[in-house]
C-alpha cells in the first residue's frame, strides 16, 4: 500500500496551500502546462474489487481466497505475464493497447477508514485519517487560481445534482450540473436575471447571506458561459446509454465547445457488491469500460485527447476472501486508472 504522508504532497501546480495526491502530481503540471489542459476525474462509488478488476492470475492464493469469484487465465484479457483485466473491460484494453492507460495498484492510506462516507471524505480532501477538512484538493486548486488571477466556479464543473466535496474550497468552489442545456434555460429567466444584475457588485461572502448571494451570482455567469460556447458544438460520436455514458457525453460536449473548465468530476454509483457480486461487477465494469472507450475516442476524433488527462479512483477496495454470499466485503487500498494521449509510458 502506497503511504499516505508520500501519497499526498505539495503540488507544483499552485500554492503552498494547496495539497494534491502525489501520483496525480504529472496531471497537476499537465494542468499549468497551458491553457486547454485537462483533468477528468471519475469517481467509481461504493469501494470497487480492485482485485476483480486486474486481476493477479498467476497468484494461487487468490484462486484458494476466491473460489466462487474468481477468473482464470483464459477468461481475462491479459495484461503482461502476471496479471489481467476482468474480460467485460475489452474497451480498457484497447486504451491500454495504444498506450494510453496507467494502472496503479495498492493505492491507499495508512489506518483505513471503512466507512463509505468517511473513506470518500479522506480521499475528496487528501487529508490524513484522523483529520476532518471542509475543502476538497480541487477546491484547494481553485482558490489558489485567485491569487493575482480571476477565478470562476466554471474552472471546476461536476456532472451531478450536488457539489462533492472535492470541488469546494474556501474561496470559490466549482459548479455543479446534470444537463447544462437546463441550467442555462433555468438561469436565463427573467426574475433569474434580475436577481443575479442586482447582486453582481458583491465579491466577498463574509456573511452567510453575501455567500449565497455570491454563490447565485457565479452560477448565473457561469450558465451565460458554457451557453455561449456549448452552442457551437456539433455532436461527433454515439455514446452508451448508461449514466456514465450520459455524464461522459456532456463532458465530452465541454471540452469540444472549449468551454473554460479545467476540471470535470464524475461518479459511478452501484460497487459495494456484497452478495452476487459476479453478475453485478461484471455489469459495472461493462459500463464503466464502454462510457470511457466511447469518450476516449470522441476526444481523440475532436483532436483533444492530448489536453486531457482522466484519473478513475474508488473510495476502496473489497477484501480478498470472498464472504458466504459470494460477493465481498469493504477492504483498504484499490487500483487507480490515469488515461491521456501523452502519458510517457503504461505501467503496473
Amino acid at each position: 500500500m502506497a503511504n499516505r504522508r508520500d501519497f499526498i504532497r505539495i503540488s507544483s501546480l499552485a500554492s503552498a496551500s494547496l495539497v494534491i495526491p502525489q501520483f496525480l502530481k504529472g496531471s497537476a503540471e499537465f494542468l499549468a502546462a497551458g491553457q486547454g489542459k485537462i483533468l477528468v476525474v471519475i469517481q467509481l462509488s461504493g469501494g470497487n474489487d480492485g482485485l476483480n478488476t486486474v486481476i493477479p492470475y498467476r497468484n494461487d492464493e487468490y484462486y484458494k481466497l476466491r473460489p466462487t469469484l474468481s477468473y482464470a487465465k483464459d477468461e481475462l484479457i491479459e495484461l503482461n505475464s502476471e496479471m489481467g483485466l476482468h474480460p467485460a473491460m475489452e474497451g480498457l484494453a484497447d486504451i491500454w493497447d495504444s498506450g494510453e492507460l496507467c494502472i496503479i495498484n495498492s493505492v491507499g492510506y495508512p489506518n483505513p477508514n471503512r466507512s463509505h462516507f468517511r473513506s470518500m471524505d479522506i480521499w475528496q480532501s487528501a487529508s490524513d485519517e484522523n483529520q476532518y477538512l471542509q475543502t476538497g484538493w480541487m477546491g484547494r486548486w481553485l482558490d489558489s487560481q485567485c491569487n493575482n488571477a480571476a477565478c470562476h466556479a466554471y474552472d471546476a464543473v461536476e456532472i451531478d445534482e450536488a457539489l462533492s466535496l472535492a470541488l469546494k474550497g474556501d474561496k470559490v468552489k466549482g459548479l455543479a450540473f446534470n444537463d447544462y442545456k437546463r441550467f442555462y434555460n433555468i438561469a436565463s429567466t427573467p426574475y433569474i436575471k434580475k436577481l443575479a444584475t442586482a447582486n453582481s457588485h458583491i465579491d466577498h461572502d463574509d456573511t452567510p447571506v453575501e455567500y449565497l448571494q455570491k454563490t447565485f451570482v457565479d452560477a448565473v455567469q457561469s450558465a451565460d458561459i458554457i451557453h455561449d460556447k456549448t452552442k457551437k458544438y456539433t455532436p461527433l460520436a454515439v455514446y452508451p446509454q448508461s449514466a456514465l455514458g450520459k455524464k461522459l457525453k456532456v463532458v465530452s460536449d465541454l471540452i469540444k465547445a472549449e468551454t473554460p473548465t479545467m476540471v470535470y468530476y464524475v461518479s459511478m454509483t452501484g460497487f459495494d457488491t456484497h452478495a452476487g457480486q459476479k453478475f453485478f461487477h461484471n455489469n459495472l465494469l461493462k459500463q464503466y469500460s464502454e462510457a470511457v472507450k466511447a469518450f476516449t475516442d470522441d476526444l481523440k476524433k475532436a483532436g483533444r485527447f492530448d489536453d486531457v488527462m482522466v484519473m478513475t479512483f474508488s473510495e476502496f477496495g473489497r477484501r480478498a476472501k470472498e464472504n458466504g454470499s459470494k460477493g465481498t466485503d469493504h477492504g483498504t487500498a484499490s487500483n487507480v486508472y490515469i488515461m491521456g494521449g501523452k502519458l510517457r509510458k503504461k505501467a503496473f
